[in-house]
């Protein structure tokens, strides 16, 4: 009998299923193909992120379970970083609880490294598992946990040694981890170990040179009969490495010479010539008993003939005996903010002048002084535009909010004004900062 032409044999059926099958393949080809270039983009802005020097380590770390959790579809995930012998968890970065879970997590320290977790930490090859409490090393969970059924791991390491371990627990789609996601968290574990390798030699860079710059700051000598306090604060930028310095000293005709400034720059080289600059005012200084005006214009024409100078900001002034038990501040300012003066009665006011040019500009423009009368018991403090500077804010609203502040906490003592305006500054922290405060004799 012959076939009607809306029938199918054998031979056709087999043909449509293996058509079938193959589309079906092609799809999860389709879909690997996604997932590893969406892995690439991620390991990519992890780099992106180390190298970029934008992210400190904690940063880095968080970053590196975001992205694990994201390439496998993964509800939880968690990196716990290994004490020093390699025993147990020193931290736990856990990522993906609910405000709830974590109330009810809220007495319950982080794991140690039993269960899975030290499985994972004796063991340090990746650990596939699909029912988490069918597990022989399985722990279970503290009260509160929420309920995991399936776990992939991987250890990371720097420099040949173990640093910590990456999990991930439960796809939201329900299914086990497979081997596609396995081969991506070996792959995201093995670039995170280069991250966080890069990021821990650079924060110990950071720290070295904080401490550098430190170093280059001066203890404040005696200055009585003056009360004098400093503080200097890093940027919160990890990059960041500032120019800011301050010094005092009494020089031979019983006045008291201060100057606060801020080199150009946000690097060693900023901090080497901040030092540079530092110690050839202060020869300056203590040979010629002339105006700060005169001073800073030996220092600019000196640093142009020998150095290559950077542009650097500065405000360099003289506390000078006047009348009996009274004084007067002689000052000159290279571009720099204005000093803030806190009266016996604690009113705070800014003593406005023109500025003129910072030094490293021009050195055939006149510098100018400017003076004002200190009563007994008063203060003034210099500082530099890392304390009130902030990108959402008028420059004159933070000097307000500044001033605001220093005559909140005038009575404090001195060490205890300049930490309260350090601690509760009004910038962003983006820059480093430095504060000087000179009290005069309450008489």
């Amino acid at each position: 009998m012959a076939r009607r032409p809306n029938q199918s044999g054998p031979s056709d059926q087999s043909g449509r299923a293996g058509r079938l099958r193959l589309g079906v393949e092609l799809e999860q080809i389709a879909e690997q193909l996604s997932s590893l270039a969406r892995a690439q983009d991620r390991l990519h802005d992890l780099y992106e992120a180390v190298l970029g020097r934008d992210v400190d380590l904690a940063v880095v770390l968080q970053l590196i379970v975001d992205t694990a959790m994201e390439l496998v579809g993964a509800r939880f995930g968690a990196l716990g970083v290994l004490d020093e012998n390699g025993e147990y968890l020193e931290r736990f970065i856990p990522v993906g609880l609910s405000a709830q879970e974590r109330a009810d997590l809220a007495g319950v320290d982080f794991p140690r490294g039993r269960g899975l977790l030290g499985y994972l930490i004796a063991h340090p090859v990746p650990l596939r598992v699909d029912d988490i409490s069918a597990h022989p090393d399985s722990a279970g969970f503290p009260p509160g946990h929420p309920p995991m059924r399936t776990l992939l791991g991987a250890a990371i390491s720097t420099r040949g040694k173990i640093y910590g371990d990456l999990y991930v627990a439960e796809r939201h789609d329900g299914q086990p981890f497979d081997a596609h996601d396995e081969a991506l968290i070996i792959a995201l574990a093995s670039a995170a170990g280069l991250a966080i390798d890069d990021a821990r030699l650079y924060e110990q860079t950071r720290l070295d040179a904080e401490h550098f710059q430190r170093l280059l700051l001066p203890q404040l000598p005696d200055l009585r009969p003056f009360d004098a306090a400093a503080a200097y604060r890093p940027a919160s930028t990890p990059s960041h490495i500032g120019g800011d310095w301050y010094d005092a000293l009494l020089v031979p005709d019983h006045a008291c010479a201060a100057v606060i400034g801020d080199v150009v720059g946000h690097d060693l080289e900023a901090a080497a010539a901040m030092s540079q600059i530092r110690n050839m005012l202060r020869a300056l200084l203590y040979d010629q008993r002339t105006p700060p005006s005169a001073v800073l214009t030996h220092l600019d024409r000196a640093l142009e003939a020998i150095t290559d100078q950077p542009v650097t900001t500065a405000c360099l002034a003289r506390i000078e005996p006047a009348q009996q038990g009274t004084w007067t501040l002689r000052w000159s300012t290279a571009g720099h903010p204005p000093p803030l003066l806190i009266t016996p009665d604690h009113q705070a006011r800014y003593l406005h002048a023109d500025p003129d040019l910072p030094l490293g500009v021009d050195t055939a423009q006149p510098r100018t002084d400017h003076t004002h009368p200190m009563p007994a018991g008063s203060t003034v403090i210099f500082f530099t535009d890392g304390l009130f500077e902030h990108p959402a804010h008028p420059v004159e609203t933070g000097l307000d909010r500044l001033a605001a502040l220093a005559a909140e906490h005038a009575a404090l003592p001195l060490h205890d004004l300049v930490r309260a305006l350090a601690d509760h500054h009004p910038s962003d922290g983006h820059d480093d900062m430095a504060i000087l405060a000179l009290r005069t004799p309450r008489g």
